[in-house]
Parts: C-alpha cells; sequence; structure tokens
C-alpha cells in the first residue's frame, strides 16, 4: 500500500515538474560544444546572431532531409543563446513556416533585429499563391520568441523585382539599423537588393534598388557596420565561397575587396553572420563536415574574424577547434 502511494506521488511531483518547466518555457537542453560545428544533436544552417543584454542569440534553419536524399528540407527555425560564445542552450523551436499563412514551405536563410522593444525577424520562404521565393516578417517581444507573422503578407514578392528573371531571387534577408536610425534591407540571389525600411520594420520605405560592384555575387549578403566603413559580404560562385565588398556609404559605391572565407568542406553553399561581442569580432557559418555526401545536412560553426589596419578584413582560418583555438 505504501509503495503505491509513493509511486503516485512521484507520478503527481514529474507532473507538476513538467508543466512549471512548460509554462516557464526553460530551454531544452541540446548536444552543444565549444568546438565545430557546435551544435551536434541537429543539423542546423544559415546562420543569423543577434547581441542584446550581453546575450548572442543565434538563429538558424534546421536541415530535415530523411539520410541520402539530395534536397534541402527545411520547415523550422531554431534559436539558441550563449553568454560566452563557447556554451549554447537551445530554446524551443520560436517559428515555422506554418506560422505564415501566406507561404506553403521552405524556412531557409533569415535574421532577426531589435528595435523599439520588440525583435523583428525576416524570414525567405516560398509563397503560396505568388510564385517563387518571397520574405516575411515575424515578431516578438522577446528575443526567444514565440514569434507571430508581423505583416499577414510578404514585405517583398518575386513580382517585385525585375533584375533578373529567376524566381528565387528574393532570398537570404539582411537588416541594419544605422546610426542615424535609419534601416535598411538587403537580400537576392544574382542581383543583389536592398531598400529602405520605415521605422516600424514592417513597410519599404522607397524604390527597391539594386548594389553595384559585387564581383560574382551569387547570394547570402550579409550588411554590418565597423567604425566608418559599411561592409557587405556575400556568397560568390557555386559551390559557394564567401567574398567581401566595402564602402563609406552604404548606398555605395561598393569596392569589391576579396575572398573572405572559402568553401566550408562538404557545402555547396556558404552563409555567415559576422558580429562583435564583448569587444572581440565573430564569424559564424555553416560547413557540411556531420553530413552524409552532398552536404544537404549543414552544421554552424565559428570562427574568430580579425581587421586589418586600413578596415580591410582578413581571411577567416576556418577550424575544428573554433573559438577553443589559442
Amino acid at each position: 500500500m505504501m509503495k503505491m502511494k509513493f509511486s503516485a506521488l512521484v507520478v503527481v511531483m514529474f507532473v507538476m515538474n513538467y508543466n512549471v518547466c512548460a509554462q516557464k518555457k526553460i530551454p531544452v537542453t541540446s548536444d552543444s560544444v565549444p568546438f565545430n560545428p557546435i551544435i551536434r544533436d541537429k543539423f542546423t544552417a544559415d546562420p543569423a546572431a543577434l547581441v542584446h543584454n550581453d546575450t548572442v542569440y543565434l538563429y538558424t534553419g534546421r536541415d530535415e532531409a530523411p539520410k541520402g536524399q539530395a534536397r534541402y528540407v527545411m520547415n523550422e527555425w531554431l534559436c539558441y543563446s550563449s553568454t560566452d560564445m563557447l556554451n549554447w542552450r537551445e530554446h524551443p523551436s520560436p517559428l515555422n513556416v506554418k506560422d505564415f499563412s501566406w507561404a506553403k514551405a521552405d524556412a531557409w536563410a533569415s535574421q532577426v533585429i531589435h528595435r523599439n522593444g520588440k525583435f523583428y525577424w525576416y524570414v525567405a520562404v516560398e509563397h503560396k499563391t505568388i510564385g517563387g521565393k518571397a520574405i516575411g516578417i515575424a515578431v516578438s517581444d522577446k528575443p526567444t520568441g514565440p514569434f507571430t507573422d508581423a505583416l499577414g503578407k510578404a514585405i517583398v514578392t518575386n513580382d517585385m523585382t525585375k533584375a533578373t528573371g529567376i524566381s528565387w531571387d528574393d532570398i537570404d534577408p539582411s537588416v541594419i539599423i544605422d546610426n542615424d536610425g535609419q534601416a535598411y534591407l538587403f537580400w537576392g540571389n544574382t542581383k543583389c537588393y536592398y531598400a529602405k525600411l520605415k521605422e516600424n520594420m514592417i513597410e519599404l520605405d522607397g524604390p527597391i534598388q539594386v548594389v553595384e560592384g559585387l564581383e560574382k555575387f551569387t547570394e547570402a549578403p550579409w550588411i554590418h557596420k565597423r567604425k566608418d566603413w559599411y561592409y557587405l559580404s556575400y556568397a560568390y560562385q557555386f559551390p559557394e565561397k564567401i567574398a567581401y565588398a566595402m564602402s563609406k556609404n552604404i548606398n555605395g559605391p561598393w569596392q569589391y575587396k576579396g575572398i573572405l572565407n572559402e568553401v566550408a568542406g562538404n557545402s555547396n553553399t556558404n552563409h555567415q553572420a559576422i558580429i562583435e561581442f564583448k569587444g572581440k569580432w565573430y564569424f559564424i557559418y555553416h560547413n557540411g563536415v556531420l553530413a552524409d555526401h552532398g552536404g544537404f545536412h549543414r552544421s554552424v560553426c565559428i570562427d574568430r574574424l580579425y581587421y586589418n589596419k586600413d578596415g580591410t578584413m582578413k581571411r577567416i582560418v576556418m577550424t575544428s577547434e573554433g573559438l577553443l583555438k589559442k
């Protein structure tokens, strides 16, 4: 009798503890390691990162194709956080393609940015009714979400961009808020587009323009600023390397500066995020070292980024030690 009462008590305590954890949305445990690739229990791709309140928030897509299938299957985005860039906590998935009623597939590359107490998540998806890829925006009061559709429709659709005839040129959004408060959205494949954003962050504020001066631009633009320089890094050729250009003005002219990162092993794609955290710069990317042949299961890695005295960036040295490298 006592044994039965004890068992019942254990069950009740387990249920209560589970409910408390669910209510608090405690991050789930992930196989995080302080070397490359940094996440081992899932395949993560297309990293973007946000520094907020002494914490780095890492946002990735998730490669879910069955083993051996040479295609990308991506339905949700993932979120991790770290206060030291070495140990990462996984949070429940804060956003899924299904959260956009107008989208039908492909949780592709994305970026989150903070403004006026809210977090805006710009994502690339396949549009349900307008042919081709499109860019949507989700919003949350917290960097870990959950996020909801901020606009109820895409901010950019394929019928809005005419510089190329392909249907997948509206992908890989990157956002920056300049020192004067003006926000800009960059994106593209084959052609790199950009446009101003209104302060509400969910409307374009002017025409869509094409960035000139980017040699062999493929996709994955990432815009950041350091001192007086703007840096526009991007995927170059295919299989992809990362190259970059610099400018003193966000509207250009842009001067091509060369290769920043080589082809990342066993991955045709190469997608980067560049951030400063506690006085140090970091290059976040993915490779395919944990994947089967073909590289359709990618994994996020981090290495240090260094600048030369003239402001140019030193070529990235990809390492297995990652940030443990002395």
